[in-house]
Protein backbone atom coordinates (compact mmCIF):
# COMPACT_ATOMS: atom_id res chain seq x y z
CA UNK A 1 0.00 0.00 0.00
CA UNK A 2 0.95 3.65 -0.79
CA UNK A 3 1.11 6.22 1.54
CA UNK A 4 1.82 9.97 1.55
CA UNK A 5 2.50 12.49 3.92
CA UNK A 6 -1.14 14.17 4.24
CA UNK A 7 -3.56 11.50 3.33
CA UNK A 8 -6.66 11.16 5.36
CA UNK A 9 -6.85 7.88 6.46
CA UNK A 10 -9.15 5.81 9.33
CA UNK A 11 -8.07 3.63 11.72
CA UNK A 12 -9.28 -0.03 11.54
CA UNK A 13 -8.06 -1.70 14.58
CA UNK A 14 -7.10 -0.69 17.97
CA UNK A 15 -9.02 1.56 20.22
CA UNK A 16 -9.28 4.47 17.63
CA UNK A 17 -11.08 2.25 14.95
CA UNK A 18 -13.46 3.91 12.50
CA UNK A 19 -11.64 7.59 13.74
CA UNK A 20 -9.93 9.66 11.16
CA UNK A 21 -6.55 10.95 11.18
CA UNK A 22 -4.19 12.46 8.29
CA UNK A 23 -0.77 11.05 7.80
CA UNK A 24 2.14 13.27 9.12
CA UNK A 25 4.75 11.22 9.01
CA UNK A 26 6.36 7.87 7.29
CA UNK A 27 8.58 6.14 9.41
CA UNK A 28 8.99 3.00 6.89
CA UNK A 29 7.21 0.77 4.72
CA UNK A 30 5.21 -0.33 7.82
CA UNK A 31 4.42 2.02 9.88
CA UNK A 32 3.29 5.62 9.81
CA UNK A 33 2.61 8.51 12.46
CA UNK A 34 -1.29 10.03 12.21
CA UNK A 35 -2.38 12.83 14.21
CA UNK A 36 -6.17 14.30 14.26
CA UNK A 37 -5.46 17.68 15.83
CA UNK A 38 -7.41 16.68 19.28
CA UNK A 39 -6.97 13.62 21.00
CA UNK A 40 -3.47 12.78 18.86
CA UNK A 41 -2.21 16.14 18.25
CA UNK A 42 0.96 17.22 16.06
CA UNK A 43 2.85 16.90 19.24
CA UNK A 44 1.98 13.37 20.14
CA UNK A 45 1.24 11.50 17.33
CA UNK A 46 0.11 7.67 16.79
CA UNK A 47 2.27 5.41 16.00
CA UNK A 48 0.75 3.34 13.44
CA UNK A 49 1.55 0.27 11.18
CA UNK A 50 -0.31 1.15 7.93
CA UNK A 51 -1.95 -2.20 7.91
CA UNK A 52 -4.39 -1.07 10.31
CA UNK A 53 -5.35 1.82 8.34
CA UNK A 54 -8.18 2.29 5.84
CA UNK A 55 -6.51 4.41 3.09
CA UNK A 56 -8.61 7.39 1.43
CA UNK A 57 -7.52 8.82 -1.94
CA UNK A 58 -7.93 12.05 -0.10
CA UNK A 59 -4.28 13.97 0.09
CA UNK A 60 -4.77 17.37 1.67
CA UNK A 61 -2.17 19.80 -0.27
CA UNK A 62 -1.91 22.63 2.16
CA UNK A 63 -0.24 20.14 4.70
CA UNK A 64 1.92 18.40 2.36
CA UNK A 65 3.13 21.95 0.88
CA UNK A 66 3.70 22.65 4.41
CA UNK A 67 5.32 19.36 5.73
CA UNK A 68 7.52 19.72 2.18
CA UNK A 69 8.69 23.25 3.13
CA UNK A 70 9.16 22.50 6.74
CA UNK A 71 6.57 25.13 7.99
CA UNK A 72 5.30 23.57 11.02
CA UNK A 73 1.70 22.08 11.14
CA UNK A 74 -0.78 23.54 13.72
CA UNK A 75 -3.49 21.26 15.52
CA UNK A 76 -5.64 23.81 14.04
CA UNK A 77 -4.47 22.64 10.18
CA UNK A 78 -4.88 19.29 11.13
CA UNK A 79 -8.71 19.81 12.63
CA UNK A 80 -9.82 21.95 9.66
CA UNK A 81 -8.69 19.93 6.78
CA UNK A 82 -10.03 16.61 8.38
CA UNK A 83 -13.30 19.37 8.64
CA UNK A 84 -12.95 19.52 4.93
CA UNK A 85 -12.93 15.86 4.26
CA UNK A 86 -15.67 15.25 7.01
CA UNK A 87 -18.20 17.82 5.11
CA UNK A 88 -16.76 17.40 1.16
CA UNK A 89 -17.60 13.71 2.43
CA UNK A 90 -21.27 14.40 3.82
CA UNK A 91 -22.40 15.99 0.33
CA UNK A 92 -21.11 13.32 -1.67
CA UNK A 93 -23.71 10.53 -0.35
Amino acid sequence: MNVVLGQVVYSKAGRDTGKIFIITEIIDTDYVYISDGDLRRVENPKKKKIKHLVITKDINDIIVQKISSDIRITNADIRKSLAEFKNSNIKDD
